[in-house]
């Protein structure tokens, strides 16, 4: 960031990037993992595959034979399940990244104040009570609100810190001032 941000403390890590599509989604699934209600609908979709894997097996070992009906309905439900545990994450990565994406470069201020986000039309503050936890992956920071479900969510993509030791040191800010997940 060329000019510095007005406000900004000593320990302040700058980020600044442009949205990408793989950041909303792999911020999805993070989020899924992260939160008591994401875990229950990725358990709830792969329960949903073990029991038509199950049924399958069982219609086709049935001592009377396969039946075709039968196969088929499981051979369905296990495609619709599936296709949901794999797709949803990005359908919903990709409603966010639309969102975002008009905004062009973001510029973004992280401190023990909290978190600055500042795009051609947004300047965005959240103090850390508002986003109390986060989770992290290999490529990003997920900043998450505090409800069970997580419905608020700051992306933080490593790629954009400046410097080698920048995750490192946008780590030690968030260890600090929020929990992580």
């Amino acid at each position: 960031m060329a000019d510095a941000v007005p406000g900004t403390t000593r320990d302040a890590v700058e980020l600044t990037y442009l949205p990408a599509l793989a950041d909303a989604v792999g911020a999805i699934r993070a989020r899924a993992r992260a939160t008591p209600s994401g875990r229950l609908q990725n358990g709830v979709l792969l329960g949903c595959s073990l029991l038509m894997v199950g049924a399958l097996v069982l219609n086709l070992t049935s001592p009377k034979g396969p039946s075709m009906g039968g196969t088929a309905l499981c051979v369905a439900a296990l495609v619709l399940a599936a296709g949901l545990y794999l797709l949803v994450p990005g359908l919903q990565g990709q409603q966010v990244h639309r969102m975002y994406a008009t905004q062009g470069e973001f510029r973004v201020v992280v401190d023990d104040e909290g978190v600055r986000q500042f795009s051609r039309d947004l300047d965005m503050t959240y103090r850390w009570p508002a986003l109390p936890r986060y989770t992290e992956t290999g490529d990003l920071f997920v900043l998450l609100t505090g409800d069970r479900h997580g419905i608020g969510l700051v992306i933080l993509p490593k790629r954009a810190v400046a410097g080698p030791d920048g995750a490192d040191r946008l780590r030690a800010v968030l260890d600090r001032n929020i929990r992580r997940m």
